[in-house]
């Protein structure tokens, strides 16, 4: 039998893990959950509206999009190696794990990570055994790649919950999302790919570039693919998997791994899936076999779409806040009529058959925005309350000098540009639940709409101001008195208008995303646990836990392999949907 880590075709040099260091370095077991101790800092969830971020985060999306083709590692990786490598388990088949969008808090990444690491999990009767091989879908880190945040977000958590190598030698492959290409895709190189010591916990990495090709049991095989953040398929690349093209045959059967879930996201842009077409119908298709099934993360839930030939996974739950599932199309065709990848293919249907969680729970999720909201983003309110303040400020100065001149127009001035930056920036917020998406008249009459409720609230909360006594105070007592007074109240109001509205324009499918990422949800997580039978009989189970764990102590099983932190309430995974088998 092949190792697990050795490459069936084009070795790279670099020994594959197994190594004593690393490990030795892991058996140092921590005494208590202090930072020091883990050799990580566990972080919170990362508060998707604080002002900060959105700024950072959108400056970063917008220089991945004007200049990701001269940061395009990808061109690079020719010289890293082009090892195929092949996964068998002592019997013959494989057990694989399935794991993405990780990388944000720590009680919901490390739950995952802790179930993913157990030597075996009991899940509603079936007795489920720790995989020999791990998939990151993409997304390992939140909310921008940096080798930092991987070590606290990613990487130590997964330490934890595996410290050394188990006696079956894990291997682990990961596919890179959007946040890990906001650097270029520095950090998860230097991580994944080309890391000294080939460790990440207890998982040995065993890919030797940013996209990779497995050989599983009875002629399965395993692709991940790397596509920029939606943009293209390189030439290395698609050059790579020409070559393992050759060993394809019509007896093979393929499960694609790619980022991002773009047979869905065709539905609002109709382009986004015509990479995988491409390469489905260029690469995998000549050969006769048949990709029996895609699955990705990017969005935060799980979702199976069925159809006569494959299935469609999404399965983005593996630490991220929880995206809804009560939106999502019953039906969609892939590839999308209409578009180049149509001309090229066959259209076929695929139905919505299971969802994690329910439509009933996910539209009860959305109601909780108001209570969520203001706890898990503080610095927008203070954002929110800032800018009230001063529109307040203004709209008072002009009421106090009806009689005109000099005085009025000074203030007239900032009144009218705060008025113009309240209705752009609500105007602008309102936007479609994917990107490329095309606006629609509903986006601009709900953002309008928002924009003019924000004015609304400004003018009462004028009236109430020039009606309390803080107003007629000599200067700078009345400034004070709004910055203490008046900008916690106004931007506690001005919070819940805006939970308000994100929940009326989510019923329309509109501002889904910031919805449910400034709530921050942490519960709902899934990952696949996949087998295959030396037979070829592939069967998918999809773990759920409805709540992941908060409280966590030091495990006081000391054994080398055991996870440094246990959870205080048992964690319990159950199955969101019967297991889906795939028979060859």
């Amino acid at each position: 039998m092949t190792d697990d880590r050795t490459p069936v075709d084009g070795p790279d040099g670099v020994d594959r893990p197994g190594d004593d260091s690393a490990d030795a370095e892991a058996a140092r077991r921590p005494r208590s959950t202090d930072p020091l101790e883990l050799g990580f800092t566990p972080r919170k969830p990362v508060p998707w509206l604080a002002p900060l971020l959105l700024i950072s985060t959108g400056l970063r999306t917008l220089l991945a999009m004007l200049f990701g083709a001269y940061l395009d590692k990808r061109e690079l990786q020719n010289a890293f190696g082009d090892g195929i490598f092949r996964q068998v388990g002592p019997d013959g088949g494989l057990w694989l794990d399935y794991v993405a969008d990780l990388g944000d808090g720590f009680n919901a990444t490390y739950s995952v990570a802790y179930l993913l690491a157990q030597p075996e999990l009991e899940v509603d009767g079936h007795r489920l055994p720790r995989a020999r091989t791990l998939v990151m879908g993409g997304d390992q880190v939140y909310p921008s790649a940096s080798y930092a945040a991987y070590e606290d977000r990613c990487k130590g958590p997964y330490q934890a919950a595996l410290p050394v190598t188990p006696p079956e030698r894990p291997t682990l492959f990961a596919v890179p999302g959007n946040h890990d290409w906001y650097d270029g895709l520095t950090a998860f190189l230097r991580l994944f790919v080309r890391s000294r010591d080939r460790h990440f916990g207890g998982w040995g990495t065993g890919q030797s570039r940013s996209y990779f090709a497995v050989e599983l049991p009875a002629d399965w095989w395993l692709l991940g693919l790397d596509d920029q953040s939606g943009s293209y398929l390189d030439d290395p690349q698609l050059t790579y998997f020409d070559v393992v093209a050759r060993k394809l045959g019509p007896q093979s059967q393929v499960i694609i791994a790619v980022p991002a879930p773009t047979w869905v996201k065709a539905v609002d842009h109709p382009t986004a899936y015509d990479s995988i077409d491409y390469f489905v119908r260029t690469i995998v298709s000549p050969t006769g076999a048949r990709v029996r099934l895609l699955v990705s993360g990017d969005l935060h839930h799980y979702a199976r779409y069925a159809g006569p030939d494959r299935q469609l996974i999404t399965c983005g739950s593996g630490g991220a806040y929880l995206y809804p599932t009560h939106h999502l199309p019953e039906r969609i065709e892939v590839p999308p009529r209409d578009t180049l990848a149509r001309r090229a293919s066959r259209t076929r249907a695929y139905d919505l058959v299971a969802r994690y969680p329910d439509r009933a729970r996910s539209r009860r999720y959305g109601w909780e925005v108001f209570r969520r909201l203001p706890r898990r983003n503080p610095g927008f309110c203070t954002l929110l309350g800032t800018l009230h303040t001063l529109l307040m400020l203004s709209m008072a100065g002009v009421a106090a000098n009806r009689a005109g001149g000099t005085e009025q127009r000074l203030f007239s001035v900032p009144l009218v540009a705060m008025l113009v930056v309240t209705m752009l920036g609500a105007a602008v917020f309102a936007k479609p639940p994917s990107a490329g998406g095309k606006r629609h008249v509903r986006h601009w009459l709900l953002g309008v709409g928002h924009g003019l409720a924000h004015v609304a609230l400004a003018a009462a909360g004028t009236w109430a101001w020039l009606s309390l006594p803080f107003y007629h105070w000599s200067w700078p007592l009345p400034a004070a008195a709004a910055a203490v007074v008046y900008g916690p109240v106004i931007g506690f109001l001005a919070a819940e208008l805006a939970a308000a509205y994100l929940l009326i324009a989510g019923a329309f499918g509109v501002n889904l995303n910031e919805l449910f990422a400034g709530q921050g949800i942490e519960d709902s997580k899934a990952f696949l646990r996949m087998r295959i039978d030396p037979d070829g009989t592939l069967t998918i189970y999809p773990i759920s836990v409805d709540r992941v764990a908060r409280d966590w102590r030091i495990n006081p099983d000391t054994s080398p392999t055991a996870s440094w932190l246990a959870p205080k309430t048992p964690l319990t995974p159950h199955l969101a949907e019967p297991p889906i088998t795939l028979r060859p």
